[in-house]
């Protein structure tokens, strides 16, 4: 071994042997600032350098949230991880955390010196630096799990041959051992955000992906039918598609094909954090859709595939957008209803054909929120004495003790009922304009919500979409008063106090109007009357918001702020349209003709196809007809400077200016010339043809010169040349 290419930063080996000695691929200065912050700054601090930043690259590279990807893994202490593709090191630092050995492979050395600084405590950590293909060779076959994360579309980079997915795809799977997983996190380049107008991720175009990529490159994405024809071509087929949301770069939800998402959920749709985008139609309406019609996989913004066993999560939840002691995960996750699965000498056959129920599992995601964890089990007690006898039901809960390690780690496993939800029963009401039957679940939301009222404890977050509905009598029609539980299946954020119901039952409509733009038809109004509230009330509440939501997420600022900060821009095409048509009509041209009855708009037409433009402006050419007496040209719909350079009639000039002058206007004459200025979206020019002579076919040719300004400016300039010729 040539130890003068092992360097060690921290405790992590920085393996340069198969470094060709250049990166070859490398984002420039950015990098730089990169080493730099990992190099002078903790991990904890990483937050508040991204807000002062206020830089797509630093966020990208060195937000935690990056993490989600993978963070829900079965992994522990007994496996050993193999990262493709590491790059800064976005995803390395959980996988350290959870794995008992992690190898990292990248092209670059910068990324790679930016990896192990920000990780240096990491003595689990080996990061090799060069082309895969150099360095594979020499990789161990026993890795139990794979991870490819945002690496795979780059196979044709470094892979050669007429397959070179497949071909990268086999080679990484001689070094998963048997059992093992690869884990592959890519871009769907049928992806609905691509078709509402965001530009491709690799290279910021419009629909490269859609269009099948027509001008080359080396990346390719790919949809779920595409990732399936590879697998099968190697021969694989024990895989399970998830689908991360938004998608997986900064994913908060994970989905599955066993619990996909539910009209109304996929509302957090403007993600450009890297470049301007095109908004052409409401995704989240479109989302709504496409669930409806059951063809979510083919349009989820990207897919994360896991090759080999299926882990048992179905769905994943983070809420790490908080304070530390509030940052949970939460799983959806099947569970055995007998218990028998751990019984002995069960055959893996018979452990799979026992029956199975699904289970709501909340886990603390640092040291920090455990207390908060063990505290949903307490707020379950709480609640559940203080509901006895009433007819909300709370979710039942246990909590558990897990040992990690040395640690006693807890989470809490909740029921998983299946109902619809209030929120989504108040939705049909107002879609069929529905206020009495509104009214009527609100008022019964509201009989439930003050059960025992005075008592100590209050669940401050207990919104529609936290209450299920469910069928009480499965051989009964439902009916949500007569045959269905009412259920309250999150009180994550329960208080030991007593709080009015007035203002728990505000913060539920108010939460949920702000959720969904098609619920603005509910008069607020009606609810403050409803509930007896004031509007100072209301605004009072308000305020206790905006305190609350304070006090959960700290000095944190969430995505959509950091998006906004960073300053990219969204353009709705329908507005920009209206203003090219807006600004096509400004600069039509009207022409009126009058034969003695004066100028009227129905004698009246617009000069296109008739005028051309050149460097010396815009020439207008005319057909006059006999006994035409003047004609009345309007040269825009806007305030504007006119400077009439020509004026023919049948190829004679015409005199603009001066006593003898043909042309008149609604405008101020700036000088003895033809210039005018007009403080009016209606400027008219009027050119007299009394005492020309008329022949068969007659031709008025006006060459001019037009500039359009603003109504101020216009009456400043209209100003300016009346004191001049007063003088």
């Amino acid at each position: 071994m040539d130890t003068e290419k092992i360097v060690q930063i921290g405790k992590v080996n920085l393996d340069l042997r198969h470094y060709p000695g250049e990166d070859l691929y490398c984002d420039g200065a950015v990098e730089d600032e990169l080493l730099q912050i990992a190099r002078d700054y903790a991990e904890v601090e990483y937050p508040r350098i991204i807000e002062e930043r206020r830089s797509w690259e630093v966020l990208y590279h060195l937000s935690y949230q990056r993490e989600n990807i993978v963070e829900w893994l079965p992994l522990d202490k007994s496996m050993k991880v193999l990262e493709v593709g590491a790059g800064c090191g976005a995803v390395t630092g959980v996988l350290s955390k959870k794995a008992g050995l992690v190898d990292c492979v990248d092209l670059s050395k910068k990324r790679s010196m930016i990896n192990a600084y920000r990780h240096m405590d990491s003595e689990n950590l080996t990061i090799f630096v060069g082309n895969f293909q150099d360095i594979e060779p020499s990789l161990p076959c026993d890795y139990d799990c794979i991870c490819l994360i945002g690496a795979f579309e780059y196979a044709q980079a470094y892979i050669g041959g007429d397959a070179p997915f497949e071909t990268f795809l086999n080679i990484v799977r001689r070094h998963m051992k048997k059992n093992g997983n690869i884990v592959i996190a890519i871009e769907n380049k049928f992806g609905l955000k691509y078709w509402a107008g965001c530009r491709e991720d690799h290279l910021g175009t419009y629909f490269s992906g859609i269009e099948g990529y027509p001008e080359g490159g080396v990346v390719r994405t790919f949809t779920r039918n595409g990732l399936e024809r590879i697998f099968e071509n190697c021969g694989i087929e024990e895989y399970a598609f998830y689908y991360p949301y938004p998608d997986y770069k900064f994913m908060t939800t994970l989905y599955s094909d066993e619990y996909l998402p539910k009209p109304g959920e996929l509302s957090n749709n403007v993600r450009n954090f890297d470049r301007d985008r095109m908004v052409l139609f409401d995704e989240k309406k479109a989302f709504d859709n496409i669930l409806r019609e059951g063809m979510f996989p083919l349009y989820s913004n990207s897919y994360l595939v896991v090759i080999g066993k299926k882990p048992d999560t179905c769905y994943v939840k983070y809420s790490n957008d908080r304070q530390r002691e509030y940052q949970i995960r939460t799983e959806i996750l099947p569970v055995s209803l007998t218990g028998m699965e751990n019984r002995e000498g069960m055959s893996t056959e018979e452990k799979s054909s026992l029956p199975k129920l699904l289970a709501v599992r909340k886990y603390p995601l640092c040291t920090e929120a455990d207390r908060h964890v063990r505290d949903i089990e307490v707020a379950y007690r709480k609640l559940k004495d203080r509901y006895t006898g009433g007819e909300l039901r709370i979710n039942r809960c246990k909590l558990v003790e897990e040992e990690s390690g040395e640690q006693v780690r807890p989470y809490v496993e909740l029921e998983y009922i299946r109902g619809v939800t209030l929120a989504e029963l108040l939705d049909a009401c107002l879609e069929r304009d529905d206020m009495e039957g509104f009214l009527t679940l609100f008022r019964k939301y509201l009989e439930m919500l003050d059960y025992h009222s005075r008592e100590p404890v209050a669940d401050f977050d207990l919104i529609f979409s936290n209450i299920l509905i469910s069928v009480r009598d499965a051989a009964k029609p439902f009916d949500a008063f007569t045959n269905s539980v009412w259920t309250l299946i999150d009180y994550e954020w329960t208080f030991g106090k007593q709080v009015d119901t007035k203002e728990l039952a505000f913060r539920a409509v108010y939460c949920y109007i702000l959720e969904d733009q098609k619920r603005d038809k509910l008069k607020l109004d009606m609810i403050l009357e409803e509930l007896g509230i004031t509007d100072e009330d209301a605004e009072d509440y308000r305020v206790q918001e905006r305190a609350f939501q304070h006090f959960v997420t700290g000095n944190h600022r969430s995505m959509v702020e950091l998006r906004d900060m960073i300053g990219h821009r969204c353009f709705n095409p329908e507005s920009f349209l209206e203003k090219v048509i807006a600004e096509e009509h400004r600069g039509s041209i009207q022409v009126y003709e009058d034969r003695g009855a004066g100028f009227k708009e129905e004698a009246s037409y617009f000069a296109h196809g008739m005028v051309s433009e050149d460097e010396q402006g815009l020439h207008l050419t005319l057909t006059v007809d006999r006994g035409i007496r003047q004609l009345r040209i309007d040269p825009a719909f806007a305030d504007c400077m006119v400077r009439v350079k020509a004026l023919r009639w049948n190829e004679r000039d015409l005199t603009f200016n001066g006593k003898a002058s043909v042309l008149d206007a609604n405008g101020t004459r700036l000088d003895d010339s033809g210039s005018f200025v007009f403080s009016t979206d209606d400027p008219n020019l009027v050119v007299s043809l009394e005492g020309q002579a008329f022949e068969d076919v007659n031709v008025l040719e006006l060459c001019m010169e037009r500039s359009f300004m603003g109504r101020e400016m216009a009456q400043d300039v209209e100003n300016a040349a009346k004191r001049r010729l007063r003088l």
